[in-house]
């Protein structure tokens, strides 16, 4: 079951757009080594517009998602990438559907 998550809203600088898109699909990788990481999703609205949705079973998971990695990374790329900081909204999760 997950119980919380992550929304993170992303904004590329313009002509940054693909190396955005190359990071995220990149950190999949890196989801995939997190135990407490149930589902994550890179996500693609627009040409210039990403995101990311995540969910754990525990608080315990999305505060070890927050320090981990993939949020390292994409702190560390930021001020390069983005035109404006990641907005990232803490969720609860009301109910989901996963594959067995």
């Amino acid at each position: 079951m997950v119980n919380v998550g992550l929304f993170v809203k992303l904004h590329a600088k313009a002509g940054k757009e693909a190396e955005l898109q190359t990071l995220l699909e990149g950190a999949l990788a890196l989801a995939n080594q997190e135990a407490g990481t149930t589902v994550w999703f890179a996500l693609k609205f627009n040409a210039s517009t990403f995101g990311i949705f995540d969910a754990f079973a525990a608080e315990e998971g999305r505060q070890a998602h927050l320090t981990g990695s993939i949020a390292a990374a994409l702190m560390a790329k930021a001020p390069e990438l983005l035109s404006e900081g990641p907005n990232i909204e803490s969720v609860d999760i009301l109910a989901a559907k996963l594959a067995a």
